[in-house]
């Protein structure tokens, strides 16, 4: 498989390639993702037959960068910003062009993330059709007023993955805790739409196997043929 590191728009961005890929597959990281993300391709190449290429850039500014709206910080000091508009129009108008100009078949996008870029995948699902499939692992639907967004909507994707740890909702932080509860009710909300979901529990908790359970995500989607 090959891969190249680029810049587009001051944000590093690093690229996988298959030979005859139909699918391109963009996902939001951080450090941490990063120094996993080899793993994570080579777990979705043995969940799936399906050619593909993943677009991964970097997120400077987690809380901000991924978050729908302003909130209090829950953990730590940071609060959470409203940088989701400049995230999704990152990807819309310079990213998936960027990748078209290098010759990448953009013509069936699935975008994915894990915890925060989990629900800014989900947010862009209600607000963008270029994505056919999200793949939201562990995303963070604890997020105030998250699933009251949802539920007054309805995504464009074609399927959707949830996952979560069976140890998240087993947590001290009162608004984190709720973050079994909203998984099932997202999951619900798109089973009520007729979307093509479904909702995978892994063990351990939500800094567990973070690579694996965005590859699973991503493999999913790829099985769904959903062209």
């Amino acid at each position: 498989m090959q891969s190249e590191v680029f810049n587009i728009s001051g944000k590093e961005c690093f690229l996988f390639v298959q030979p005859r890929s139909k699918y391109l597959l963009i996902q939001p990281v951080d450090e941490h993702d990063l120094e996993l993300l080899n793993q994570e391709v080579a777990i979705i190449q043995q969940l799936s037959d399906e050619p593909f290429s993943l677009a991964a850039f970097k997120i400077k500014d987690w809380n901000h960068e991924l978050s729908p709206w302003p909130a209090p910080p829950v953990f730590g000091k940071v609060p959470f910003g409203d940088g989701v508009a400049e995230t999704l129009s990152f990807i819309t108008e310079q990213l998936i062009p960027g990748l078209k100009a290098k010759g990448i078949d953009t013509s069936h996008c699935l975008l994915g993330g894990y915890s925060l870029a989990g629900l800014f995948s989900l947010w862009a699902s209600y607000h963008s059709n270029v994505f056919e499939g999200i793949a939201a692992a562990s995303p963070s639907v604890w997020f105030p007023k998250w699933i009251d967004f949802a539920a007054a909507r309805r995504p464009f994707a074609k399927a959707v993955y949830l996952s979560l740890g069976d140890k998240e909702e087993k947590v001290k932080n009162p608004i984190m805790a709720q973050v079994g509860n909203a998984i099932r009710q997202q999951h619900e909300l798109l089973q009520s739409n007729s979307i093509p979901s479904t909702l995978e529990w892994n063990p351990g908790n939500h800094f567990a196997d973070s690579e694996k359970r965005t590859a699973k995500g991503f493999a999913w989607l790829l099985s769904k043929n959903i062209s």
